[in-house]
């Protein structure tokens, strides 16, 4: 048998973890790879498939592939006995068979690779000898820690000793009024013993505590460092060279301005003795073609008491969504009071809330397939060209009352084709070239700024740029539920209180 590369792949041909047994180009590994998906047959149940000059021997495992790229004269039951080792070896390593966990993990993959295969050839190991070569656990070093930790807990306990023993002698010998052995060396005259004592007992005190290096001296010179937040020519050097390797630096402005555009949006919240927290998270799952496919949304309505003498209140909600939101209350809480008066209040009058404790007195969840309540629609045209693919991209805000900050737009990009070509944007971007993505920053969408578009051209398929995954943050929720007022129980005076309301993305995806 000889192996030529194992790689765990996704099922479009993207090279997760590769790693290559005999001397191979990353051109070639990710050719292959690349052409790997073309050739299966589906509705064809095989475990190999073969090209002119190799053959490809896989293991489906969820959205991932595990593949062997063997010769074509090598034995297939030694491909598939060692193909069942390797997909034995993922989950050792990866709680989970996704994309994020297994790069996550991905030196360790490699390590176990190699012991299961060198230059080439199946090595005669199983599982268990796997786990223990790559622990590289040592019987001798645990033995070098352990003694080396009890001789300095026994070095730190005769330091203390010894301090007490010092200042015994100091105080004996200033309650006699004589002075206590001076410490005086070769030659030298002898220190008076109280002061001797507590120069040494500080000393041996000060070893207890971590040392703080010294700030260095500031030399009187010309400094040739890289000085943070110059603006030199080393800075501008160190720029263009990311710049070179396909990274996108942002400049200083734009994340200042995105800085203080985050800060303006978030005001410091004055909390009140009675404070809620209204809280709306989103799922969200639309096809690339339009329709949307899934739409979950989960509310609550946090309260926290910090006085209590504000323990016996009650809620005046007022709910104008027109969605078709399903409503519950707590269990403590009178359903028959929410019902017909919207007012949360507790089924006994005369009991109080919990004090100091964040009790979740309302909850709604909203789930639905129209797509007209999708709150923020993304549109992405893949076409195809002649050196590749030209993507453009738009969002629109269609709930014109929200307005969603800290915008990212994530767009994935295949593997070894160099940084995207812009076109045109609104806003800013960001290209991760290790994690092959491209970030399209936005730091405001509302009712003035409601759309946008991003064109950028590279190297690729249409399949290539999907999943596109969303993530905001909003100061304003979705369903429009408030508590507008508090009251007490007894006399129905009102009471002052201070909300805080969050809407955020738990999962919003364009397959």
């Amino acid at each position: 048998m000889v192996l030529l590369a194992a790689a765990v792949c996704t099922k479009a041909g993207k090279a997760i973890v590769s790693r290559q047994f005999v001397e191979m180009t990353r051109t070639r590994i990710e050719g292959l790879l690349a052409a790997f998906p073309k050739l299966m047959n589906t509705g064809k149940q095989h475990t190999f498939v073969e090209t002119e000059s190799v053959r490809y021997v896989y293991q489906p495992m969820e959205k991932l592939y595990m593949v062997l790229i063997t010769t074509k004269n090598s034995n297939i039951l030694e491909d598939l006995e060692t193909l069942r080792l390797f997909s034995r070896v993922i989950p050792e390593y990866c709680r989970a068979l996704e994309e994020n966990e297994i790069s996550e993990h991905c030196f360790d993959l490699i390590f176990a690779f190699d012991e299961i295969v060198a230059l080439g050839y199946r090595e005669n190991v199983n599982l268990a000898q796997i786990r223990t070569f790559t622990e590289m656990d040592s019987h001798e070093e645990k033995v070098f820690r352990a003694v080396r930790e009890t001789q300095e807990r026994e070095a730190k306990a005769e330091m203390r000793r010894k301090a007490k023993e010092l200042q015994q002698a100091r105080r004996d010998a200033e309650r006699q009024g004589k002075k206590a052995p001076g410490f005086g060396g070769f030659g030298s005259s002898t220190v008076s013993g109280g002061s001797t004592a507590a120069m040494i007992t500080e000393t041996i005190i000060e070893t207890d505590k971590p040392k703080v290096a010294p700030a260095p001296a500031r030399p009187s010179g010309p400094s040739k460092a890289l000085k943070l937040g110059a603006k030199g020519k080393e800075v501008d050097n160190f720029v263009d060279k990311l710049k070179s390797e396909g990274e996108t630096i942002m400049s200083s402005n734009v994340g200042k301005r995105t800085s203080e555009a985050t800060k303006a949006h978030t005001p410091p919240i004055n909390i009140e003795s009675v404070h809620m927290k209204i809280e709306e998270k989103i799922t969200l799952t639309c096809g690339r073609d339009g329709g949307l496919q899934n739409m979950e949304l989960h509310g609550m309505i946090m309260l926290r008491i910090s006085d209590d003498k504000f323990g016996r209140i009650r809620l005046h909600v007022e709910n104008e969504d027109k969605k078709g939101v399903q409503l519950q209350t707590h269990p403590n809480v009178d359903k028959k009071l929410f019902t017909a008066e919207s007012l949360i209040g507790l089924k006994n009058p005369e009991k109080s809330f919990p004090v100091n404790s964040d009790v979740g007195v309302l909850k709604w969840r909203l789930q639905t397939t129209e797509e007209s309540f999708i709150p923020l629609t993304i549109n992405c045209w893949p076409s195809e060209s002649g050196s590749g693919c030209d993507v453009n991209i738009e969002y629109e805000l269609q709930e014109d009352n929200l307005e969603l900050n800290d915008v990212v737009i994530t767009i994935p990009l295949p593997s070894g084709v160099g940084a995207p070509v812009i076109g045109e944007i609104d806003g800013e971007y960001r290209h991760d070239s290790r994690r092959n993505t491209l970030e399209w920053c936005l730091p405001v969408i509302d009712a003035k700024n409601k759309s946008g578009s991003l064109e950028f051209s590279i190297a690729g398929q249409p399949n290539d740029f999907f999943p596109v995954q969303v993530s905001f943050i909003s100061k304003k929720n979705y369903c429009n539920i408030q508590v507008t007022k508090v009251t007490q129980v007894d006399g129905n005076s009102p009471v002052r209180f201070s909300t805080e309301t969050t809407f955020l993305v738990d999962k919003y995806e364009i397959l």
